[in-house]
């Protein structure tokens, strides 16, 4: 029972937040390394699943990217860093870890991506396609703005997994806040461990947070509806004068 008092007052102790062990230090190491795999996830996956669901090889090569997407789900990540961090990649200090974790992210970015365009408003596109819209206008006017709500869903999704599955990276001797939660049960500190897991916690949120208030405020649709004026019929009719 107190377990929780202790991490609070673990959290509100100056000394905990400073060094190259303090929580400030670890904090900017996770989201470097939160911020890096996310990039380079989404460089990897998002071109590929908008070509895709755009058209090209949508029936084969849609169904085997999203099909060995979905499988690589099934693979435990520490696992997978595990292997790395033992391979001749593990001299290269953080490395296993980005590969792990964009590993790890690539799926709900490939698969919410390519749902979203390949599922597009049909009649929208065809209307695009009938003003004679080149291929690229389709997809960068009609498609993607479409399907953004999906895309950063797979963004938010990724994002969230990311920070959390980054704490692993302090079992392969990586940066972050993994290290206060190992480092808490290498001295069988309860209260430092709890402060941890609750700093992760706490910083996942954020990111979905920050990432859900970006949606809301970049949303094609959102922003085209506003700037579209009412039209006379939709705006309210005051009474005749008798």
């Amino acid at each position: 029972m107190g377990a929780i008092p202790d991490a609070w007052t673990w959290l509100t102790t100056g000394a905990n937040w400073s060094g190259d062990s303090g929580v400030r230090h670890r904090l900017a190491e996770h989201l470097y390394l939160t911020g890096v795999c996310l990039a380079l996830a989404c460089a990897l996956a998002l071109p590929l699943a908008l070509w895709l669901g755009h058209g090209g090889g949508r029936r084969f090569g849609g169904a085997l990217a999203i099909n060995i997407s979905n499988a690589g789900r099934a693979v435990p990540t520490f696992a997978v860093l595990v292997l790395l961090t033992l391979s001749p990649l593990g001299r290269h200090g953080d490395l296993p870890t980005i590969i792990a974790l964009v590993l790890f992210a690539v799926p709900p970015l490939l698969t919410n991506a390519y749902i979203g365009v390949a599922e597009a408003d049909r009649d929208v596109v065809e209307a695009a396609r009938g003003m004679g819209m080149s291929r690229a206008q389709l997809l960068t006017r009609v498609e993607v703005p479409l399907a953004f709500p999906l895309i950063m869903t797979g963004v938010r999704t990724a994002a969230v997994q990311v920070v959390a599955t980054a704490t692993l990276a302090a079992l392969a001797a990586g940066g972050g806040l993994g290290r206060i939660v190992t480092a808490g049960f290498a001295t069988y500190d309860t209260a430092q461990v709890v402060a941890g897991a609750t700093l992760v916690a706490l910083l996942a949120l954020a990111v979905e947070a920050v990432l859900a208030l970006a949606q809301r405020l970049f949303d094609p649709g959102r922003r085209r509806h506003r700037d579209v004026p009412a039209s006379p019929r939709s705006r309210p009719v005051g009474r005749r004068p008798s």
